[in-house]
């Protein structure tokens, strides 16, 4: 049986995600999904990058921003506002932008983010 974890986003460790970002890993269900907070600074934008493994769903909860995502010939531009949840499936390139506040998302990511060097592929983005 898998115990149960809690974790205050005050209480994590802040890392730098392949894209730039800052990460605050929180939960994870092994072999299942990983939760983490992510935030950009004011103006930051992110490293344009395609995962080789994992999908994510993403909830903006403070700030503002734009988030490209690509798929082929296929691309999009969402503004990222509190209250905006969206989706990154596999074969997704994707980039991100902070506006002039920050841009704070928290996101599960399945399966759980391995953590391994190749799981951000770096790609091109409009920015």
């Amino acid at each position: 049986m898998t115990p149960f974890t809690t974790t205050h986003v005050g209480d994590s460790t802040e890392v730098t995600a392949p894209d730039g970002s800052a990460v605050r890993p929180l939960c994870a269900l092994p072999g299942v999904a990983s939760f983490a907070h992510f935030a950009l600074a004011p103006g930051q934008v992110s490293r344009a990058v395609e995962h080789a493994t994992v999908e994510e769903i993403w909830y903006v909860v403070a700030g503002r921003g734009r988030l490209w995502r690509g798929q082929g010939a296929r691309g999009e531009i969402t503004e990222l506002v509190p209250g905006v949840c969206l989706t990154i499936p596999l074969g997704t390139t994707f980039q991100f932008r902070a506006g002039p506040h920050g841009l704070a998302v928290v996101a599960a990511t399945a399966p759980p983010w391995p953590g391994t060097p190749g799981e951000a592929i770096p790609a091109t983005g409009p920015w």
